[in-house]
């Protein structure tokens, strides 16, 4: 079976790359993931009047294929409920309990807005199903990559061949000397975390497709017989890839960052404030949303073709993401050119790791390309 995204299988590998992160980012969400856009049904939202059609969900019409749940307490579950570890050891259980394979659904509604006069914004909703591995764990220091593997039914009723990307990755880092976030306009920077602030505590960073910076939290796990839960004290973001090409009126979002973790999997939840930010002044907030990313366990389905991506670019990825942790070393603050998602950082990342993937020999030459795409980024 071929793989029908990064590899060079058809000449038009860019499009396909397109159209996978398409996929993701406007198809709906579904129970089953091949529940059609188009039901009759009403959608539950945070409404008045509730049956305003005004705010049916944005996005395609595309649905997958059905998945088979998987019900059964998991061993990672299981490992982080045995007795007689110490409390960082289960904060590093429950870290390593969100490694799996799974369907995932993402939903993002505008609760409540600053101006009257505004018009009501439609929710967004997506779905994907996706593998998540233990890139790294180094005791204090845990890596898990996202890798996307998606069958796609068509409106002829036949189903795509997979679909396979790089999603994105999440650092977790124990008590953490330095932390990157982000302070608008494009612009992060590194700052040196203080003994009574990280004490007991972990950090979260999280990287965009191309491993650029996207934010970093810290917060505290704790945890309970049904769920252990962490939440991140406020945390500032740039605009969000699904907002990129459809909002201008607000640029940071700001908000907290909640990771629950239960027998079935896990859900990451998300508060925060829509707000513009000039240069001198404090933040100003047009709105608040709510996000919630459901990552349910399942069983049975083949994520062959996301193994191979994975192992197969694994090294470049990562050191893509050093190259990223040595700017920041040297520089502390990094301002990017526009927008990270932009062409310039994500074509030529992805154009090597679609050569990889076709002769593992290219490898040779991962710091010139490297390089040279993160060159292309600077202001």
């Amino acid at each position: 079976m071929k793989i029908q995204a990064f590899t060079r299988v058809t000449p038009d590998w860019l499009l396909c790359a397109i159209a996978c992160l398409t996929w993701l980012l406007l198809a709906p969400a579904s129970e089953s993931l091949a529940q059609s856009a188009a039901s009759s049904t009403p959608r539950y939202t945070f409404s008045w009047p509730i049956t305003a059609e005004a705010l049916s969900p944005r996005g395609g019409t595309t649905h997958g294929v059905p998945v088979t749940l998987d019900t059964a307490p998991s061993a990672a579950w299981q490992a982080l409920h045995e007795t007689g570890i110490s409390d960082m050891e289960r904060d590093r259980r429950a870290i390593l309990a969100m490694a799996g394979s799974y369907r995932s659904s993402f939903d993002f509604l505008e609760v409540l807005s600053f101006d009257n006069n505004a018009a009501v914004q439609r929710p967004y909703q997506s779905w994907g199903t996706e593998k998540v591995y233990v890139d790294s764990d180094t005791g204090r220091h845990i890596s898990l990559v996202h890798i996307l593997e998606m069958r796609v039914v068509q409106e002829d009723g036949s189903v795509s061949d997979p679909i396979v990307t790089k999603h994105w990755r999440q650092d977790w880092q124990y008590e953490p000397e330095t932390l990157v976030e982000y302070q608008g306009n494009a612009t992060w920077k590194r700052r040196s975390v203080p003994a009574d602030e990280r004490n007991g505590r972990w950090a979260q960073t999280v990287q965009q497709v191309d491993e650029s910076p996207r934010y970093g939290g810290l917060g505290v796990w704790r945890h309970g017989p049904l769920a252990s839960t962490w939440i991140s004290a406020d945390t500032w973001r740039p605009l969000p890839r699904r907002e990129w090409s459809v909002r201008k009126d607000y640029d940071v979002l700001i908000g907290t960052n909640r990771h629950t973790i239960t027998a079935a999997g896990w859900v990451q939840e998300e508060n925060n404030l829509k707000s513009r930010v000039v240069q001198g002044a404090k933040p100003h907030a047009i709105a608040r949303e709510y996000g919630v990313a459901r990552y349910d366990r399942i069983k049975d389905f083949d994520f062959t073709q996301a193994d191979d991506y994975y192992n197969k670019t694994r090294n470049f990825w990562n050191a893509v993401s050093a190259a990223w942790d040595d700017w920041f070393k040297r520089d502390l603050t990094v301002r990017l050119r526009g927008q990270v998602d932009q062409m310039a950082l994500f074509v030529p990342l992805f154009e090597h790791a679609d050569a990889i993937m076709n002769d593992p020999s290219t490898a040779g030459d991962d710091w010139a390309a490297i390089h040279a795409a993160l060159q292309a980024m600077k202001p």
